[in-house]
């Protein structure tokens, strides 16, 4: 049988497996706070003995793309959105620090400040645990400051700050949860007074859907090469077998 099968087999693959990360992105292209897998395709030639004519290729998520996504205006006091560089840290479901641009924060069990999607939110000194309020506001610095019932408008207490870092936008990596954590294992970053909030808004996911499924729909049109690649190596193997059942 002709190798190309194996070849064209492998691209419809790797084209599956990209189609797969398009559409993760274009699926969370409305979350809080997203940043998109990047993609890359690399060619990787077959040795073997001859001429390594035949090219495999390999599909990738080699970085994060860390652009800010837009600056939406909400008004709700526990929405906060990271302005330029820099991230909320978090407590991960498996009890490391790690870091999201995710503001939509609430209060939890217990009045845990939590992100939305249930993590909590880390301070000086641990997770946020915030008392019974009449009035909660959080300050560009990430200051918590509350109103505790029953006090009058003035009596405000600062009950902790939010740790806010700011790391090396090429030392980070993307874990399956969606977290960013440092690219050394176990480490953890320091807080960063440089990083400030915007207070009643909450940052858009940094998908641009549009370009998205523009990709979506080339990855498609490549998968179906691929399998018509596939059908000729079975008609071409077919044809030659006839020619060796005639003689």
């Amino acid at each position: 049988m002709d190798r190309m099968l194996y070849v064209a087999m492998n691209g419809a693959k790797q084209t599956l497996q990209a189609q797969a990360a398009h559409a993760h992105n274009l699926a969370n292209a409305s979350t809080t706070g997203f940043r998109a897998d990047l993609l890359d395709l690399r060619a990787l030639p077959v040795y073997g003995a001859g001429h390594p004519s035949r090219v495999y290729v390999l599909a990738e998520r080699p970085a994060v793309d860390l652009r800010p996504g837009a600056i939406l205006h909400t008004g709700r006091d526990l929405d906060v959105a990271v302005e330029g560089e820099g991230y909320i840290a978090v407590l991960a479901p498996d009890g490391t620090e790690a870091y999201t641009r995710a503001g939509d924060l609430r209060l939890g069990p217990g009045g845990r400040l939590e992100t939305g999607a249930g993590l909590p939110v880390l301070g000086n000194s641990g997770p946020i645990a915030l008392p019974p309020a009449d009035k909660l506001e959080i300050a560009p610095d990430g200051t918590v400051s509350l109103r505790p019932r029953g006090q009058d408008a003035a009596s405000l207490a600062v009950v902790d700050r939010i740790k806010l870092v700011r790391p090396d936008p090429g030392g980070l990596v993307k874990g399956a949860d969606g977290l960013l954590r440092p690219a050394q294992p176990g480490a953890v970053l320091p807080a960063d007074a440089r990083v400030r909030l915007a207070p009643g808004s909450l940052e858009a996911s940094n998908v641009n859907a549009v370009e998205a499924m523009i990709q979506m729909v080339s990855l498609a049109r490549q998968f179906e090469t691929q399998v018509k690649l596939m059908q000729s190596a079975r008609d071409t193997d077919r044809a030659a077998s006839e020619m060796m059942r005639i003689s």
